[in-house]
């Protein structure tokens, strides 16, 4: 049987070994908005909870638009123009408005890869689009703590602008639940000091913080809280099918429009399963999440609950850019030094995280239980003995081998990654 997976810009073909019984696991077919920019236009005039943007947006001297980095593949071209224009006919002018990629903790997004982010020539001629900083002091504002104890610092630029509006896609997240709304501003425009509380060992040991769960979220309370501490924000979150096409839009206040895009996204994005398996095949989803195997660790975690005591978790990730940050490099190099136990000791007790590790203390989550077989031809050996996991030169063969070791034939195979969740329920159709 010939699968393939969302690797790179493209697919890699997978040819399974005869005989395997493979139980390919998507999305139930979404729907395809046939009209997406009016379909934008139409949610911008039909908000949850909020007025139509135009109207939220007279009277206001200034306005701040967070888009998501170029880890996201947000579809900026449909929605900024609509949105900005929106703006503009509420009487802001063009120098009165700012875009934000709302980097996080990770690199900003410059030249043509800026171009790719924004999609709208426009928008860069018109706009001033900027990168948010975590680490310059002076660029964020301290207002306060939250119940929980963490410092919040956020972008100054976004945190003091009249009129505050937020774009993200709505996905699985592995520690947030679902990516997009209240997320984009914390970690998106959050100082280092914000970031690295609630991103500590505490928060990511929880057993709440896990894919699709929002409910008990610790991350989820927590980024809740600290969106809450800037008044009134609004948000146009977006839902793509696995082509990358547009198949539900909304907009409104920040919590209830994210709220209404989870709702329809669980729908999708959450495959019951009616059993566990020995060996599991995914990827990294592709560009431009697959662009680092830092990212790479999110396809690791999310088909956990439908892996066998023991089970082989084969993945597929380009890893185009290399292994991710200078800080991530340092924190796996601690996991290959000290072991997991070492690494997991070495990090319990402190209240800030160091940078990236988390996503590290992440990864020891799906090889506790499982090993963990990684197709990655582009990294570097020197990288490749930093990923504490098994690197393997054929999908293909790394299946061969763990059916003949499991005695198991049935083999299960999620083409897009970690943008499907796949949950074992008994009885279920697999």
């Amino acid at each position: 049987m010939d699968v393939e997976l969302s690797y790179g810009r493209g697919t890699l073909p997978v040819r399974l070994p005869e005989g395997v019984e493979a139980t390919v696991l998507r999305k139930p077919e979404m729907p395809v908005l046939p009209d997406p920019e009016g379909a934008v236009a139409e949610a911008l005039r039909a908000p949850v909870e909020a007025r139509p943007l135009e109207e939220e947006a007279r009277g206001a001297r200034s306005a701040c638009v967070l888009v998501c980095d170029i880890t996201r593949p947000v579809p900026n071209r449909l929605i900024l123009p609509a949105a900005l224009r929106a703006l503009l006919a509420a009487g802001l002018a063009p120098e009165d408005v700012r875009v934000l990629v709302a980097t996080g903790l990770h690199r900003p997004n410059l030249g043509q890869e800026l171009e790719e982010l924004i999609g709208d020539p426009w928008v860069l001629r018109t706009f001033r689009v900027e990168n948010h900083d975590a680490r310059d002091d002076a660029a964020h504002v301290d207002l306060g703590r939250t119940a929980a104890g963490t410092p919040v610092k956020l972008d100054r630029r976004f945190a003091e602008a009249d009129l505050k509006l937020v774009t993200g896609l709505v996905e699985p997240h592995f520690m947030a639940g679902y990516s997009g709304g209240r997320k984009v501003i914390a970690p998106g425009v959050a100082h280092r000091d914000t970031i690295t509380t609630f991103h500590n060992f505490r928060f990511m040991s929880h057993p709440r913080a896990e894919n699709c769960v929002l409910d008990g979220n610790p991350l989820h309370s927590e980024q809740l809280a600290i969106a809450g501490m800037l008044g009134r924000v609004l948000a146009v979150n977006a839902v793509l099918d696995e082509a990358r096409r547009l198949s539900f839009v909304s907009y409104g206040e920040l919590a209830a429009s994210h709220a209404r895009a989870v709702a329809f996204v669980e729908r999708y994005a959450v495959v019951p399963v009616g059993r566990r398996f020995q060996t599991v095949v995914t990827s990294a989803a592709g560009y431009p999440l697959d662009k680092t195997y830092y990212q790479t660790v999110k396809g690791m975690v999310a088909p956990m609950d439908i892996l066998a005591p023991g089970a082989d978790l084969v993945i597929a990730s380009e890893c185009s850019e290399g292994m991710g940050s200078r800080e991530y490099v340092d924190a796996q190099r601690r996991l290959v030094e000290l072991g997991a136990d070492g690494f997991l000791r070495a990090i319990s007790g402190k209240p800030f995280a160091d940078v990236d590790e988390w996503q590290t203390q992440m990864q020891l989550k799906p090889m506790r239980g499982a090993r963990v077989l990684l197709y990655a031809p582009r990294l570097s050996a020197k990288d490749q003995a930093l990923t504490g996991v098994e690197v393997v030169a054929s999908v293909e063969e790394a299946v061969r081998r763990s059916v003949a070791r499991s005695g198991d034939r049935h083999v299960a195979v999620i083409p897009e990654g970690p943008y499907v969740v796949p949950v074992y329920r008994a009885g279920a159709d697999s």
